[in-house]
């Protein structure tokens, strides 16, 4: 089937593969480098609590509007023109937030999310069309690039800081990777055709069942990892722990995400059982989240068997998420178009959902009405889990692609 293109020097999937872990360290690492300076920015900007965390609140819910962009931003350049773009307002983002003052702080953050939200569509998109073969391996693969870029610039900022002579040049140091995965991308860029003029725009499929249930299911894993990320901490220092152990026990739960994020997508992928790892997933993040309501600090072995529960599943959630969307989507158009509704859907929830649990944490002077919060969500999974696993392969209605590739028929196409 022809879709307007002419025909170019093919990509190699090794090539794409080295662009997608490149980009991927930068979709949390601008963001993840904020919380530890937040204090020092609030001392030095006069800020109050309440504007020093929109900072991020608002970058979250840019991520929201740049996934329910992305579909159209792809299929006006091409997704790998558009991630080149993407990555670039990341960049740009990074070094406006290199002025330290509040308005260059605001519009650097939120420019620096609806970059993250773009790319993060689009990526799904790129995978489908270059490595559709390995979609549950290369989706776990770039999270765990995108959990380690985090990581590590939580880690560094403040010793950045220190280093470089204050926050702001802290933050307008991550300019400086997402300008070589800009670089690593143009090199793909070049080497795939430009959409044809004539070639349809994506839109988001509201309508259709399948795509529905993917946005519910994002929602719920969204609100599951940035509602422990934001309240785990202040939750069991509620019990006496100190800050620093809190601390420490969020490095575990970050950490346990690993293994769920690399084996479980690659295992549903290797058997194509994909609902009972999600399953598996989704067990070990309710197991998790029960034991912190019924046992929150047991003896001996504490909160820390609970929070690599938690961890693992919150891990599985993300990619199990988006490699379905890569199975059951016809092609790389509709494939953006299904993780950008989901994926807009789920970082809406994930920049209201934890501020929702903080005024319940006030309104009722403890944690129960919050953290029931997140047993609602894994209520909802279960729910949709069980709805996709029953859904048919290729759900979704036949987005137009813009994408053709010299010497590739209908047969082709995955």
């Amino acid at each position: 089937m022809n879709r307007g293109y002419t025909s170019v020097q093919p990509v190699g999937p090794l090539v794409v593969l080295v662009g997608l872990l490149a980009l991927s360290l930068n979709l949390r690492a601008a963001l993840a480098g904020y919380p530890p300076l937040l204090e020092t920015v609030r001392d030095d900007l006069g800020l109050s609590a309440g504007a020093a965390g929109f900072v991020q609140t608002g970058a979250v819910l840019m991520m929201a509007a740049g996934s329910f962009a992305g579909p159209a931003a792809g299929g006006r350049a091409g997704p790998e023109r558009a991630l080149v773009a993407a990555v670039g307002l990341v960049a740009a983002g990074s070094l406006l937030r290199g002025i330290a003052a509040p308005v260059p702080l605001v519009a650097g953050s939120l420019l620096v999310g609806f970059g993250i939200g773009v790319a993060g569509v689009l990526l799904t998109g790129v995978v489908k069309e270059h490595l559709a073969d390995r979609a549950g391996a290369v989706t776990g693969g770039y999270v765990v690039a995108m959990t380690a870029g985090a990581s590590v610039a939580s880690a560094v900022a403040v010793p950045m800081a220190v280093a470089l002579g204050g926050w702001s040049l802290a933050l307008a140091a991550w300019a400086v990777p997402a300008v070589l995965a800009a670089g690593t991308w143009a090199v793909v860029a070049r080497r795939v055709p430009r959409p044809a003029a004539s070639a349809g725009r994506p839109r988001l499929p509201w309508r259709d069942g399948f795509s529905r249930l993917a946005a519910a299911h994002q929602a719920a894993a969204s609100l599951l990892v940035y509602g422990w990320m934001t309240w785990l901490a202040p939750y069991v220092t509620s019990y006496g722990w100190s800050p620093a152990r809190a601390g420490l026990l969020l490095a575990v739960w970050a950490l346990a995400q690993v293994p769920g994020a690399l084996v479980l997508p690659a295992l549903a992928e290797r058997t194509g059982r994909w609902r009972m790892c999600s399953w598996v997933g989704l067990g070990c993040i309710a197991a998790g989240t029960l034991g912190m309501v019924l046992a929150p600090v047991p003896p001996v072995v504490g909160p820390w068997p609970w929070v690599v529960l938690i961890g693992i599943g919150s891990g599985a959630g993300f990619p199990l998420g988006l490699t379905v969307v890569a199975w059951r989507t016809r092609n790389a158009a509709a494939s953006a178009a299904t993780s950008g509704m989901a994926l807009g859907v789920g970082y809406t929830v994930a920049g209201i959902g934890p501020f929702l649990m903080g005024v319940l944490v006030d309104v009722t002077g403890g944690f129960a009405a919050a953290i029931a919060v997140l047993l609602a969500a894994t209520a909802v999974q279960a729910a949709v889990i069980t709805g996709i696993g029953d859904a048919p392969a290729r759900d979704t209605p036949d987005v137009p692609s813009p994408r053709a590739t010299a010497g590739r028929g209908d047969g082709d196409e995955r």
